[in-house]
């Protein structure tokens, strides 16, 4: 019986011991996954497409007679410099017409042309240019 009793106690013994080393690594996991799982970092905001918009006070003048110029600048930082450009045969050339942009985005030039006929004109800032304006001019 002494025997039964101390296989029967070493057996408890060793059955204690491996459940607890089993469950240490377990319950270790289980500590370290118990706080929130970890979120993915928010994806940067993509950034806006710079445009550009322009609109002529008129659509017909005579020539070096003034008409204004007006548009607004989205995704280009206020003060950004735009110029006039004229197309002149197959190139668009800068006419010496530039201003910069409001806090708001908004900008308006003074325009004088002196080429009679269709004038198509664009503004532009770095890369980023208008649609097509036309004015003619007699």
């Amino acid at each position: 019986m002494r025997n039964n009793r101390r296989s029967l106690l070493r057996t408890t013994a060793v059955s204690a011991l491996v459940g607890s080393v089993l469950l240490i690594p377990a319950t270790a996991a289980l500590a370290a996954g118990s706080g929130p799982e970890p979120q993915p970092a928010p994806a940067a905001a993509e950034p806006v497409a710079a445009t550009l918009t322009a609109k002529a006070s008129v659509t017909q003048v005579r020539a070096w007679q003034e008409l204004r110029l007006t548009g607004k600048a989205t995704g280009l930082k206020a003060g950004s410099k735009v110029t006039l450009q004229q197309k002149q045969g197959d190139a668009w050339k800068a006419l010496p017409a530039t201003t910069v942009t409001n806090s708001s985005g908004s900008y308006g030039l003074r325009v004088k042309l002196g080429i009679k006929g269709k004038n198509e004109l664009r503004v532009a800032s770095g890369t980023t240019v208008s649609p097509i304006v036309s004015v003619t001019v007699s």
